[in-house]
Parts: C-alpha cells; structure tokens; sequence
C-alpha cells in the first residue's frame, strides 16, 4: 500500500496526514518546542546572553532570530495543516505556495558550536528546532510535492542581502557591535 503522505486526489492533496496519529504527534511536539524555545529566550536565555563573551553573544543574537523565524514558520505551517484538518481551509488553498514550507538556507550546525560559549541548553533548542523544522519541510515535500526551488522569503531575501554586505565589507557586525558598547 502506498505511503498516505503520498496520496493525491484529483483536486489537491490527500487530507490522510493531517487526520492521523503522525500529525497530532508533530503538532504537540512542534507547538510545545515553540513554547519551551520562547520561554527560554524570554527568561533564562535572555539573562545567560548578557554575559556571554563577544562571539558567542553575536552568534547567540544572529542565531536566536533565525531560529525564532524557523519556528514561528514551522508553528504557522503545523496551524494551517490543522486548519485543513479541521476542514476551515481547502486543502487546495493549504497547496499553494505561499503556505508552502522550504529550506532555503542551511541549517543552524549546533554541533559545531559546542564548546565556544554557547549555552548548551540553547544549542540543544536549537538542534531540537532544525530537527523539527526539516521534518516539517519533508513533509510539506510529501504532501503537496516540490515548489519552486528558486522562491525565497523576504525574510530569507534581506539576511542574503546582509551576509552579502558583511562578506564585501560594506557591512562589518563586529564594528557595529564594538561601536554599540
């Protein structure tokens, strides 16, 4: 029998994912992930990264609002795939690509950051989060199949224009950062 993320019908896909045990699984782990994330970098992630050493606080910074966004398009993402299923949104609305969910950059390599001042309770969220994150673009793979690869988020488009800036020296992080203290 053919894997249920892979069925189509005639007029968009298959509502079997989002009516299964898989989804209420990745929709509780994914809401509780985003809730535990947010709570750390409110409270204790927040305090921790004051007293960080130069780096690691600007990775910390760059890397909490990646990760935030990553998360808060995953969460949007597992809520419309529950809009679907609570049939207040066609699931050929939930195809097109504006609601589609993709990596266009790569992952946060939380492994390589261990032991240069990063908190490890944050690189563990952050691991847990590009765990989380993949799945779900897997998932939005097998259901609606592949988009344009070449689409990016505005999101994606300005951190793109940034790294550019920074790696032609038009745009140097750390003398900002020097310049703030």
């Amino acid at each position: 029998m053919a894997n249920p993320t892979h069925i189509r019908q005639s007029d968009g896909p298959d509502l079997t994912f989002t009516e299964g045990k898989v989804f209420e699984k990745v929709f509780t782990d994914g809401m509780a992930l985003v809730e535990e994330t947010a709570a750390y970098l409110d409270g204790p992630g927040r305090k921790l990264s004051q007293t960080l050493p130069r780096e690691a606080s600007l990775t910390y910074a760059a890397w909490s609002m990646e990760l935030t966004t990553r998360l808060m398009q995953a969460a949007s993402w597992l809520v419309m795939q529950k809009a679907v299923q609570d049939r207040d949104m066609k699931r050929s609305d939930a195809a097109l690509d504006k609601y589609r969910i993709r990596r266009d950059d790569p992952p946060l390599d939380a492994s390589a950051q261990r032991g240069r001042g990063l908190p490890d309770l944050f690189l563990d969220l952050v691991e847990r989060s590009e765990n989380l994150y993949e799945r779900i673009c897997r998932l939005d793979s097998a259901i609606y199949g592949n988009g344009p690869k070449d689409t990016k988020s505005p999101v994606s488009l300005q951190l793109q224009e940034l790294q550019r800036a920074a790696e032609t020296g038009a745009f140097d992080p750390l003398r900002v950062w020097g310049n703030a203290k």
